[in-house]
C-alpha cells in the first residue's frame, strides 16, 4: 500500500518523526465520529455542486463513495491505517483511493477546524437525545416504584438524622424532580449547540462563494455561526454537555448513597435484587451493593472530565489550537459513563422493594412528629419560636423518661403550656403527621398521589 501522507506534510522539511506521528494522532478516539464526518462531507459536497465549484457528476461520485465508506466502517470491513491522523483524513484518504483526483476536491473551502467542530455538534445532538431517553426511562421506573408505596411512610432525614415522616412515594419522586432538571439542562445545551460552523474554514472563512446556510439546512442546524474565529474555537457546548453529565452523575450518586445505606442491616429499609449485588471472595454471607457503589465511584470520572475540559479551554489564545483535539476524550468519556450508569440505575430501581414492615416497626422513633406538634401550637396562637422552645423541652423530657411524645399525658403536656388540649393526640405519631401535611409538594399521601398523576401525564407526552 502506498505511503499515507499527512495533509500538511509537504510544508515541512522531511517527514515527521514517528514520535510526532504517534503523539498527534486522534483516530483511535475520533473514529466514532465517522457517520457525522461523512454526513457533513456529503452536505458540503452538495453545496459545492450547487455553487458550481464541483460538477454534479463529481458530487455524485463523491456521495456514492462516501456512502460506501460508511457502510464499510459500519460492517467492520474498513481498515483504519495507523499512519492517518484522524477520522477526517481516514475518510478523505479512502475517498481518493476510490475515485481518484475527484476525491481531492472535497476539502475545497473547508478546514479540519470547521469540520471537527461540525462533527462533534452533530454527534452531541444525537447523544443528548439518547441520554434524555434514558433519563425518561429511569423516571418512569421511579414513578412505578413510587406508585407501589403511595400509602407507606418512612423517616425523612436531614444531616442523616431523623427529621420528619414522609410518604415513601414522595422520597422516590424526589429523584424524578432531579432528573427532570437534568433533562431540561441537556435540552438547553442542545439548543445552544445547534448552529453550524461549517464554512468557517480554518479561522477566517473562505474567498470562495460557499453557501453556509445550505449546509446548515441539510444538516438540520437551526442557524449558522456568525463569527468564523469563534466558530472554529467554540467548545463551550462541550463543557456544558459534560457539566450536564456531571449533575446527572451527582443525582445518581445521591440515590446510590441512600440505597447503599438503606440496604445495610442497620437500616434494612430496602432489598435490592440479587442480580444487582455481588458477594465476597472471603465472607460467604455478604450481599454487597457493588453496582450502586460503582455508580457512586464513577461520578468521580465524570467530574474529572469536566475539570479536564475546563482546563483545556482556559489557557488557549483565540483561534483553533491543537489542545482541542483532547476535547473528545473527555466528552466521550462523560457521555459513555453517564449512559451506562443510567441504564444500571434503571435496572436497580425496577428490581428493588421497600421493607415496609421493618420501616413501620421503628417509625415512631426519633420524634418525627415534633415539628407537627410545634405547628399545632402555632394553630393555637403560640408564636413559632416559643412553640419551638416548648417542644424542644418536651422532647428532652421524653428522652429522660424513654417516652414518645404521644405517650405523654395531657397533664404532662400542660406543665409546659396550657395551649395544648385534648386534640393534640390527633397530630402526634408519624401517620397522623403525614396526613396533616397541607402545602403543595409536601411529603404526604395526598400530595404524593397528585405528583404521581402529574408525572405520568408529563412523561406520557414525551
Amino acid at each position: 500500500m502506498a505511503k499515507v501522507e499527512k495533509s500538511w506534510e509537504k510544508r515541512l522539511a522531511g517527514g515527521p518523526d514517528q514520535l510526532t506521528v504517534d503523539f498527534v494522532e486522534s483516530l483511535s478516539i475520533d473514529k466514532r465520529l465517522y457517520k457525522y464526518d461523512i454526513v457533513g462531507s456529503i452536505a458540503h459536497a452538495q453545496m459545492l455542486a450547487e455553487q458550481k465549484l464541483i460538477t454534479k457528476d463529481e458530487f455524485k461520485q463523491i456521495k456514492n463513495a462516501l456512502i460506501e465508506i460508511s457502510e464499510e466502517i459500519a460492517d467492520g470491513r474498513f481498515v483504519f491505517e495507523k499512519e492517518v491522523e484522524d477520522i477526517h483524513m481516514a475518510v478523505e484518504s479512502a475517498l481518493v483511493v476510490k475515485i481518484g483526483d475527484v476525491g481531492k476536491k472535497l476539502h475545497t473551502g473547508r478546514s479540519r477546524n470547521d469540520q471537527v467542530a461540525t462533527d462533534i455538534r452533530l454527534w452531541m445532538r444525537d447523544r443528548i437525545e439518547i441520554i434524555q431517553a434514558k433519563i425518561t426511562l429511569l423516571q418512569k421506573a421511579l414513578i412505578k416504584l413510587a406508585n407501589s408505596y403511595s400509602e407507606d411512610i418512612m423517616p425523612g432525614y436531614t444531616h442523616l438524622q431523623r427529621a420528619q415522616p414522609v410518604v415513601i412515594a414522595s422520597y422516590v419522586l424526589s429523584f424524578v424532580e432531579q432528573l427532570e432538571r437534568d433533562f431540561i439542562r441537556l435540552k438547553n445545551c442542545r439548543d445552544l449547540l445547534n448552529v453550524s460552523p461549517l464554512g468557517s474554514g480554518a479561522i477566517a472563512g473562505s474567498t470562495l462563494s460557499l453557501d453556509r446556510k445550505s449546509t446548515a439546512q441539510q444538516l438540520g442546524f437551526l442557524d449558522i455561526s456568525y463569527n468564523s474565529i469563534d466558530a472554529i474555537s467554540d467548545r463551550d457546548f462541550c463543557a456544558e454537555f459534560i457539566f450536564g453529565c456531571a449533575l446527572i452523575a451527582t443525582h445518581l450518586s445521591r440515590l446510590a448513597e441512600d440505597w447503599i445505606i438503606y440496604s445495610s442491616n442497620e437500616f434494612n429499609f430496602i432489598r435490592i435484587d440479587d442480580a444487582y449485588c455481588t458477594s465476597s471472595s472471603m465472607m460467604p454471607q455478604k450481599r454487597n451493593p457493588d453496582v450502586l457503589e460503582l455508580i457512586r465511584g464513577k461520578t468521580g470520572h465524570v467530574y474529572g472530565s469536566l475539570m479536564a475540559m475546563l482546563t483545556i479551554l482556559k489557557g488557549q489564545p483565540s483561534g483553533y489550537n491543537r489542545d482541542m483535539q483532547e476535547d473528545k476524550v473527555h466528552v466521550f468519556a462523560a457521555g459513555d459513563t453517564v449512559e451506562a450508569c443510567l441504564d444500571v440505575a434503571c435496572a436497580i430501581v425496577s428490581h428493588t422493594t421497600f421493607n415496609t414492615k421493618r420501616i413501620s416497626a421503628g417509625l415512631d422513633e426519633g420524634f418525627l412528629d415534633a415539628t407537627a406538634l410545634a405547628e399545632y401550637l402555632v394553630g393555637k396562637g403560640v408564636a413559632f419560636r416559643e412553640a419551638h422552645g416548648i417542644v424542644g423541652s418536651l422532647v428532652a423530657d421524653c428522652e429522660k423518661q424513654n417516652k414518645k411524645l404521644g405517650e405523654l399525658t395531657l397533664e404532662e403536656f400542660q406543665k409546659y403550656t396550657t395551649s395544648i388540649e385534648g386534640d393534640v393526640y390527633e397530630n402526634l405519631g408519624a401517620v397522623n403527621t403525614v396526613d396533616k401535611y397541607a402545602t403543595d409538594g409536601a411529603a404526604g399521601r395526598k400530595q404524593a398521589k397528585e405528583q404521581i398523576e402529574y408525572w405520568c401525564e408529563k412523561l406520557g407526552q414525551r
